[in-house]
């Protein structure tokens, strides 16, 4: 098993060079192993991988979560036709993926793979099930050519995909709404401003799903709705339904923006913006003007992509472990909850854990 290493970790495995390339790291704190523990999950930075699903990427799905890499990406499409939520990143109709529909730890790493997203998320299940000190794990999904609710396949279904297949394990919007004392919030807005996030520890073996608009999606003059108003709706409606806890997942608002970029739901979606404590766009352009130090006072979740894209820039795929590991010190202190690339070569810093801020 992969152990989650901070900046502590590095250097007694001798993998950073001198003792020089630790000061931009340093203002990131290095905890120990109860330390980041402790953190509440949205207290702290990990790392994340770009399109993990990708057979170019890994031979088997987990191998990607073995390198203890806090969140990974699945791209989906509805096959309106066979009703099947296919993995792929750009056949619609087809799966092209490194999933293996795993029952067993050995089946992880054999067999056939192009399996669909409920046997990507039995290879999650079954992964953490041998792993059980990992996590949390977020599972990024993005959700390229939009839900597809008048033809069976909305957020209702894909609900009900993911609770099927990864059952008491998910981390939902329903979980943040309990209070300490015993009552309720009304919105994850207000449990996560309250600090309501459970402490790491507390969230080994669990996953928290987010769902992002995708870029078919975004691109498509005729779809007038977007995956990020359609789950918020979602939300909204369920909770005012009293069925809350049917939600597993969080939508999120994709792009960097300045301000509160809630403020994009207008009209009748303004009461959806309760309902958004993720934040997914990137790096370069949160770090251009935006106060990101907003993000983490209110304790949502900030996802940075293309990590790399930060000046200077750095090797979108093979960095030194310096160089990714300094970039990751750089975007946690830019108050950065996850820092997303295509590292998929440098466990160590995959499965870095640092104090965000």
């Amino acid at each position: 098993m992969t152990v989650r290493r901070t900046l502590a970790g590095l250097l007694a495995a001798g993998l950073l060079a001198t003792a020089a390339a630790l000061a931009p790291l340093s203002a990131a704190i290095a905890v120990d192993g109860d330390g980041t523990g402790a953190l509440p999950f949205g207290s702290a930075t990990t790392v994340g991988l770009h399109n993990t699903y990708d057979p170019a990427a890994y031979q088997y799905l987990a191998q990607g979560l073995d390198t203890g890499t806090g969140m990974i990406e699945l791209d989906l499409w509805t096959d309106t036709v066979t009703h099947e939520w296919k993995v792929s990143h750009s056949n619609p109709l087809g799966n092209s993926n490194n999933c293996t529909a795993a029952s067993t730890p050995a089946q992880l790493y054999g067999g056939g793979a192009d399996k669909n997203l409920e046997n990507c998320l039995d290879d999650v299940r079954v992964w953490l099930g041998a792993h059980p000190g990992a996590g949390p794990l977020v599972v990024k999904l993005e959700v390229k050519g939009g839900f597809a609710a008048n033809l069976g396949m909305g957020p209702d279904q894909l609900d009900e995909l993911i609770a099927a297949h990864l059952g008491n394990a998910v981390l939902r919007p329903a979980d943040l709404l309990a209070r300490p004392d015993g009552g309720s919030y009304a919105t994850v807005d207000e449990a996560v401003r309250a600090g309501n996030w459970p402490s790491r520890s507390a969230l080994a073996g669990r996953v928290l799903l987010y769902a992002i608009p995708g870029t078919v999606e975004e691109h498509n003059p005729f779809d007038t709705l977007h995956t990020d108003v359609e789950y918020g709706r979602h939300l909204r409606d369920l909770a005012a339904a009293g069925r809350i806890g049917r939600a597993q997942l969080f939508p999120a608002v994709h792009g960097a923006a300045g301000g509160d970029p809630r403020g994009r739901y207008t009209g009748g979606d303004a009461g959806i913006r309760p309902w958004f404590v993720v934040f997914d766009g990137d790096a370069a352009g949160y770090l251009n003007g935006i106060d990101t130090g907003w993000y983490d006072r209110s304790h949502y979740l900030l996802v940075m992509t293309d990590a790399q894209n930060v000046a200077p820039q750095i090797s979108a795929t093979d960095p030194t472990v310096e160089e990714a590991s300094d970039r990751t010190g750089q975007l946690a202190r830019a108050h950065a909850g996850i820092v997303s690339s295509d590292w998929r070569r440098l466990p160590a810093v995959q499965s870095l854990v640092l104090a965000r801020g």
